[in-house]
């Protein structure tokens, strides 16, 4: 398991830092262990810190007055995420809950502005980050519309081995069933039943709590 100092300087953002600004960024991070099923942060309280996954598996989601859930996207280990709302200075605008027993680091406000003022590379690694953000919440609408359950599961699965937003993320995935159903709003039947489907177009490989990625591109474009 890294240690936090070795997160950070692994992650795409701390590898470009100058040691000052390294320095900077370990002295304003803290780490905290959430367990499974708790917050890592909720919806409508102030945002103060921007966030990564040091090793686990979180869920951004949206919970509704009536009792409806809508799951964001699933955060992975080496996922940065919350800076869009720190960019706002906005209320957080969605909840997110750990999968499983997670290691999430918490950089304070003052040191995230404090390195977008003095890191060229670090404000790089935003610019990236937001769009390629962006280019996944626009799919995921269009997924949403366009396609049937496998090809959502497929796509779903495909966003998890982003190598920018989920640099941590290798072609196997330590991921249970309960939890691919908990990120793509579907029941563990009817994961287990997609899942097989996507094994015998031979696109990844089932063992027992992980997936292997066999086509990566195949995933992306499934059902398309």
């Amino acid at each position: 398991m890294p240690t936090l100092a070795e997160a950070l300087r692994e992650s795409a953002w701390g590898r470009e830092l100058t040691e000052e600004e390294f320095g900077r960024a370990l002295a304003g991070t803290v780490e905290r262990r959430i367990e499974a099923g708790a917050f890592v942060c909720m919806k409508g309280e102030p945002v103060e810190h921007w966030m990564g996954v040091v090793d686990g598996l979180v869920k951004m989601a949206s919970c509704w007055i009536t009792g409806k859930t809508t799951t964001f996207t699933g955060l992975a280990t080496g996922g940065w995420f919350g800076e869009g709302s720190l960019l706002k200075t906005e209320t957080r605008k969605y909840d997110v809950m750990a999968l499983r027993e997670s290691r999430v680091a918490y950089m304070n406000r003052a040191t995230f502005q404090w390195l977008m003022d003095h890191s060229i590379p670090f404000n790089r690694f935003l610019i990236t980050q937001l769009n390629e953000r962006l280019g996944q919440f626009i799919g995921m609408m269009e997924h949403e519309r366009l396609l049937d359950l496998d090809a959502r599961l497929a796509r779903n699965l495909a966003a998890m081995f982003n190598p920018v937003l989920y640099p941590g993320t290798g072609r196997e995935l330590q991921i249970s069933q309960e939890e691919i159903g908990f990120l793509a709003g579907l029941s563990r039947q009817r994961v287990n039943q997609s899942l097989k489907t996507l094994q015998e177009a031979n696109l990844l490989r089932l063992e027992y709590g992980k997936l292997i990625i066999l086509d990566l591109d195949g995933l992306r474009n499934y059902g398309g």
